[in-house]
């Protein structure tokens, strides 16, 4: 049953994504896609909730879904809102030069559809089953939700105040939080994500969703996350020497 729904879901995603780059080509800027992520999770969610057999637990796992993805889109919203386009968005567009439209099209915003609807499976799973069991894993799992979530909008909130209070253009943020880890949000969105796998190993199966949190997991860590955000800081002196003493995701406390 979980096939068909899967196909639905991607139908949906590609229409959401194609809206979305019809915005970009509005507005002249790439970054709505950062926009775009949170609220996609939110459609898949209100999807489900249409058109499958409605359980509690479907129901929890909406209800925290929904809450990050909608916080995490109003929060990159009021951060980019009046700015200037995303560097990392701003340095593909000089260099795809005249290829900027498809391949905005295609490496943006389809494939951000596509590892969406990888990241959202678990969710899925979950709700194409009536058979599940309140375990140790599904509380142990909102545990680590709850621990991630509050981890992740605690250090977008110092960083909104550090950005907004700092006196030198190039001073780099290194209290609350992120005198633990460099990238102490993305460390929270992690936990968020291994929070919702082990929720659905509630459901006969579930185990093999493993897959969405491995998915977030690598590409915060190694592709689109620290890899990229950090390239930006690689001339500036402050952050090297942060970067040495600092680990990148995993809090170092002691």
């Amino acid at each position: 049953m979980m096939i068909p729904v899967l196909i639905e879901i991607a139908v949906l995603l590609f229409v959401y994504a194609s809206i979305w780059y019809g915005v970009s080509l509005i507005q002249k800027r790439n970054d709505v896609a950062d926009v775009a992520w949170g609220l996609g999770f939110c459609v898949v969610c209100l999807y489900l909730l249409i058109t499958q057999p409605i359980t509690p637990l479907a129901l929890l796992m909406y209800g925290l879904v929904f809450s990050w993805g909608l916080r995490l889109s109003i929060h990159i919203h009021s951060r980019n809102r009046n700015k200037e386009e995303d560097f990392r968005y701003k340095q593909w567009r000089e260099e795809w030069g005249k290829t900027i439209y498809w391949r905005s099209y295609l490496q943006i915003f389809l494939l951000q559809a596509f590892l969406l609807g990888i990241i959202v499976i678990p969710v899925v799973w979950v709700a194409t089953s009536t058979h599940y069991s309140w375990t140790l894993a599904t509380f142990a799992g909102l545990l680590v939700w709850l621990v991630g979530w509050v981890y992740q909008t605690l250090a977008d909130y110092q960083l909104k105040q550090f950005v907004r209070h700092r006196k030198l253009p190039g001073a780099i943020m290194q209290e609350g939080l992120w005198k633990y880890s460099r990238h102490p949000n993305y460390f929270g969105e992690i936990l968020m994500w291994w929070g919702i796998f082990l929720m659905a190993t509630s459901v006969p199966g579930g185990w093999w969703t493993i897959i969405s949190p491995v998915t977030i997991t690598f590409l915060l860590a190694r592709v689109s996350g620290v890899p990229m955000l950090e390239k930006k800081y690689e001339h500036n002196t402050s952050f090297q020497a942060y970067k040495k003493t600092t680990p990148a995701l995993i809090p170092k406390f002691w």
